[in-house]
């Protein structure tokens, strides 16, 4: 006997998919000031984002920091975002001003609403560049683009109702106000939710006898299905075993499939010529504003995401005053990032440190024993400097650092075959380097230089290294085991502790005081016997 099933068109062409890239139409001409979620004005048009990771990112741990930022948002590209320092401070307040807005739970919702249905739009986008049969691939694209438009609208809606602050999201707002009415974005809405409601109603029949199947219009036939569930819905006493069977949900229509389609589309082909016509038209629906904001506010949400898993330990981030010109600089409970994303996670203590230099100080001069948190220091340091650099909010509890131009490090490295040349002499070549390119507004950090030579040559080198710095009027820090390099001009004297009463526990502090590193390894030799009143005393007949 023949068997009669209702089915919708939509139903037969969509099922469930998943990522991909949409060719984006020409931006909507509207006459707002609105240019970038992260650049101020018009001349960001202008700004290159690097591509390459810069070359301090290693040494400073930089890396493993914005991996761990970035983590689970590749499909964003926001690498180049973090890789382009800005060159101004009020670019740098520009993107502070959206952090602190953001930061608001009522209005960073949304925002994350929008930004998942915006991926299950490039899901479907994906999807529709996977699937093999023409009438399911239109479907998915209908279906992506009535996904675009409910998160366009969603998220005007939410802008409208919140209380922003800063410019930025303030000129965004108004964008996407003027957008949603727009003669282009009102007719797309209105000729995807008539499409869908056209598709949706479309009713036909199934006659199956055998191996064949006919397709015809749906005429009031009786649904067969519904009759033999009331039929034996009076027979029903409590839970039962479930004996339909299971279909695979594949995205993918089978050949059958495809054939009911295709008869399907001879009975309505006025509506599949309209959907015909919709694909073609709105190829470019996606908007280039929208879609570089729906980009571009990741690197904030990613970073609030990010600083917010410190919070429960105790550790904070600050919004540092950023400075053009003064280089009176300052740091409170600065910690490493990198290392301390590691500790949190081993459930492990963070050291934090203070530092400052005033008037005519440049340089951080810092010595102490070794494995006491010197280099940890330093990359700390230079991490503060760089976050500030993007717009960024920077570990501790206030921070009044200088903007840059450029940032330099010279940490130890082992010897290299393949260059054919001594530990020292590499030392030398790359400090030189370094030299010949800083300006009075870079930032220098260095971490053990000229350890493979003797104190009286790495004190001569030293010298002339700072002296060289201290010239330029260039921001530093310099770890080393020479302490007489902290006698120098401009210089501040730091030294990581160890506990009073056991001299070989490291504190992990790094203080502002006198170096004393032959006191230190005084008490080393105390401890261990090996001071010479000791030693004649062990040897002694």
């Amino acid at each position: 006997m023949p068997v009669q099933a209702a089915q919708t068109a939509t139903a037969m062409a969509g099922r469930a998919g998943s990522g991909l890239r949409v060719p984006m139409g020409q931006e909507v001409t509207l006459p707002l000031p609105f240019h970038s979620i992260l650049f101020d004005g018009p001349a960001h048009g202008k700004v290159v984002l690097e591509r390459d990771e810069p070359a301090f990112f290693g040494d400073l741990n930089l890396d493993q920091v914005l991996a761990a930022i970035t983590r689970g948002r590749q499909e964003y590209d926001l690498g180049p975002f973090f890789y382009t320092p800005l060159r101004s401070v009020e670019a740098i307040a520009y993107r502070h001003a959206i952090l602190r807005d953001l930061e608001d739970k009522a209005l960073s919702g949304p925002i994350g609403a929008f930004a998942t249905k915006m991926r299950a739009m490039r899901d479907h986008l994906a999807q529709v560049a996977k699937l093999h049969y023409h009438r399911q691939k239109q479907s998915w694209f209908v279906d992506a683009v009535a996904i675009y438009s409910d998160a366009v609208v969603g998220l005007a809606g939410d802008l409208s109702l919140a209380d922003l602050r800063s410019s930025g999201l303030c000129a965004f707002r108004d964008y996407l106000a003027a957008y949603t009415q727009s003669d282009a974005f009102t007719t797309l809405a209105t000729e995807t939710h008539n499409l869908k409601e056209q598709l949706a109603g479309i009713r036909y029949c199934l006659h199956i006898q055998g191996n064949r199947i006919k397709v015809s219009r749906y005429d009031s036939e009786a649904d067969y299905g519904a009759d033999v569930t009331a039929t034996f819905a009076k027979f029903k006493q409590g839970a039962v075993k479930d004996y339909r069977a299971k279909f695979f949900n594949l995205a993918e229509m089978d050949h059958v499939e495809a054939g009911i389609l295709h008869s399907v589309t001879q009975l309505y082909s006025e509506i599949f010529s309209a959907l015909e016509d919709y694909c073609d038209h709105h190829r470019g629906y996606l908007d280039r504003t929208v879609a570089a904001f729906d980009r571009e506010v990741q690197f904030y949400i990613a970073c609030l995401e990010f600083f917010a898993r410190f919070e429960p330990a105790g550790l904070t981030f600050c919004y540092p005053q950023v400075s053009g010109q003064a280089k009176e600089i300052l740091g409170r409970q600065v910690f490493d990032v990198a290392l301390a994303d590691k500790l949190l996670r081993e459930n492990s203590p963070v050291v934090c440190n203070d530092f400052y230099l005033k008037d005519g100080e440049r340089i951080l001069v810092v010595s102490g024993p070794n494995q006491g948190g010197k280099t940890t220091f330093a990359r700390a340091f230079g991490q503060m400097h760089y976050l500030a650099s993007v717009g960024c909010l920077v570990p501790g509890s206030q921070a009044r650092l200088s903007l840059f131009d450029r940032m330099f490090t010279h940490f130890e490295k082992g010897e290299n075959l393949k260059e054919l040349r001594g530990k020292l002499e590499d030392d030398l070549t790359r400090i030189h380097e370094v030299l010949g390119q800083a300006t009075p507004s870079s930032i220098v950090i260095m971490n053990e230089i000229f350890t493979s030579t003797t104190l009286q040559d790495a004190v001569f080198l030293g010298t002339k290294v700072l002296e060289r710095i201290i010239r330029l009027d260039i921001l530093c820090v310099c770890v080393t085991f020479v302490d007489e390099l902290a006698s120098l001009p401009a210089t501040v004297s730091m030294v990581s502790g160890v506990m009073p009463e056991n001299p070989a526990v490291r504190t992990y502090e790094i203080v502002r005081r006198p170096a004393d590193g032959l006191a230190y390894a005084v008490a080393i030799a105390e401890k261990y016997r090996l001071t010479y009143e000791a030693l004649r005393d062990r040897v002694a007949p």
